[in-house]
């Protein structure tokens, strides 16, 4: 065998490794995500449904601030040091960051009805779910759409701190239907961009899970949020 032949054979056996390891990751991605979202919600219930856990919260503001700020301390953390967290400590933020969502989510039930949110909760999955399907297939580009939503997004994050001190109720109603349309493209530009990343994994090693991971919670975050803009607006508050 000459060098051409054996490069050629080990070419293709590098592309038989690539294409097996991707669509281990993608389920990894799904599985971790779905993981998230069960332990968000099984903590979110549970604690509404404690009356003493409940009252914790919400008679002790520091409290709620310190889950709140530990939240954003977990993301920023496990993003920016994942390459040298152990795919078992990344896992494990990414656990424990789904319980402290779960712990402030709780509030929702205080709010909503319990049938408002069951049924929200649907919508919002069936609508990640064909945005998520779209941005795996369409053959378009959707960096450049996925720029100007991230520039919304920050814009969405200024008006809405603006807000607590304004407390204009037609800015929240047009913040929360703008929220959905950002979410609703970020779902669509991330599941692109995840399965662009994970395509060009060379296996399915701890790096390359590790990618994964982040890609999980980024899909998290997108249904999350979607989820609760669509509250806001079809939600059914309590008397």
């Amino acid at each position: 065998m000459d060098y051409e032949e054996f490069s050629n054979v080990v070419s293709r056996e590098r592309e038989l490794e690539m294409s097996g390891a991707f669509p281990v990751l993608m389920r990894k991605v799904y599985l971790w995500m779905t993981m998230a979202l069960a332990i968000t919600g099984i903590t979110a219930y549970y604690i509404a449904t404690n009356e003493t856990l409940m009252m914790a919260l919400v008679s002790n503001q520091m409290l709620f601030w310190g889950l709140a700020i530990g939240e954003i301390a977990l993301v920023i953390g496990l993003s920016a040091a994942i390459n040298k967290l152990s795919l078992t400590t990344a896992t494990l933020m990414f656990v424990l960051y789904s319980v402290i969502n779960g712990a402030t989510m709780s509030f929702i039930f205080l709010v909503y009805t319990a049938s408002s949110i069951a049924s929200v909760f649907f919508i919002a999955a069936a609508t990640f779910a064909v945005m998520a399907l779209f941005g795996y297939f369409t053959k378009t580009d959707l960096s450049s759409m996925g720029k100007i939503l991230l520039m919304a997004l920050i814009g969405i994050i200024i008006a809405s701190i603006v807000n607590v001190f304004t407390k204009s109720q037609g800015l929240a109603i047009i913040l929360n239907y703008i929220g959905v349309l950002v979410f609703v493209g970020l779902t669509a530009y991330d599941s692109q961009k995840i399965k662009q990343m994970l395509s060009q994994a060379p296996d399915a090693g701890e790096g390359a899970q590790k990618l994964a991971l982040l890609g999980a919670l980024s899909l998290y975050l997108d249904f999350i949020n979607l989820f609760l803009y669509l509250l806001r607006i079809f939600g059914d508050r309590r008397d």
